[in-house]
């Protein structure tokens, strides 16, 4: 008996062990593809991945798989696997979206995101004024209330500030706009240290508490505008840390 227990217990963890070694050449891949690794050297065959990395080739396979799905790679006949221009890959997907902004920091890509943040954030504001029932608007109220712990020490401001912003995602009551919370966390992690350092201090709450007022007070023009103005702030702010560029 102690034996069979033994082999399922092995047996239930190769699938596991499998998934990591999957999900760490992922990601060693991924980070090289998008930090340009590859652009003066063709994209090594399987056989080479699996020596150099010392896995085998199921688990290179599946993590090419993966890759390409994220649009970072095609496989050509007789061209083999390649290296896919920056236009296809999947900037929704949260691993391309991180390795992007591991990379070498771009105020660029910062403004886009945030651009893409006003276009979407302050119609899920009114949206929350609309829509949000009690569980989602005690979510948002407990987000801002993190903020303000936050500021005394008491909380993480980072998380406190995502907390908030992924309550409104969630309260707008449509799950396409839910569907941006992976995408919102990841860059906004990036978004908001940026822009603290530059401030020199964290996110404005009161700012934070004129959005989550107008949604308590069921006013979607006011939630709109209020949320506006806080993302605008940030473009601002990474304007002028670029000297006062256009955007």
């Amino acid at each position: 008996m102690a034996t069979g227990l033994s082999t399922q217990a092995r047996d239930e963890g190769r699938p596991e062990l499998g998934r990591n070694l999957t999900y760490g050449l992922l990601d060693n891949l991924g980070r090289a593809i998008v930090t340009g690794r590859f652009e003066r050297e063709p994209f090594p065959t399987e056989a080479e991945l699996a020596k150099q990395h010392g896995v085998s080739r199921s688990v290179t396979r599946e993590a090419v798989k993966m890759l390409t799905a994220k649009g970072l790679l095609s496989a050509r006949p007789r061209q083999g696997t390649v290296v896919q221009p920056t236009t296809t890959w999947n900037l929704f997907d949260t691993d391309v979206l991180r390795w992007l902004l591991e990379r070498q920091f771009s105020v660029d890509l910062l403004r886009q995101f945030n651009q893409l943040r006003v276009a979407i954030e302050p119609e899920a504001a009114a949206l929350a004024a609309r829509f949000a029932g009690e569980d989602d608007l005690q979510r948002i109220s407990e987000g801002l209330a993190r903020m303000k712990a936050a500021e005394k020490g008491m909380d993480d401001t980072l998380e406190a500030d995502i907390a908030f912003h992924v309550a409104i995602l969630r309260g707008s009551g449509n799950p396409f706009y839910a569907q941006f919370r992976d995408v919102v966390t990841t860059a906004l992690r990036t978004s908001i240290r940026f822009t603290n350092r530059l401030k020199g201090h964290s996110a404005s709450v009161p700012d934070h508490a004129a959005v989550r007022d107008a949604i308590l007070a069921r006013d979607p023009d006011a939630a709109r505008v209020a949320m506006r103005a806080l993302i605008g702030d940030v473009l601002e702010l990474i304007d002028a840390a670029e000297g006062g560029k256009a955007r």
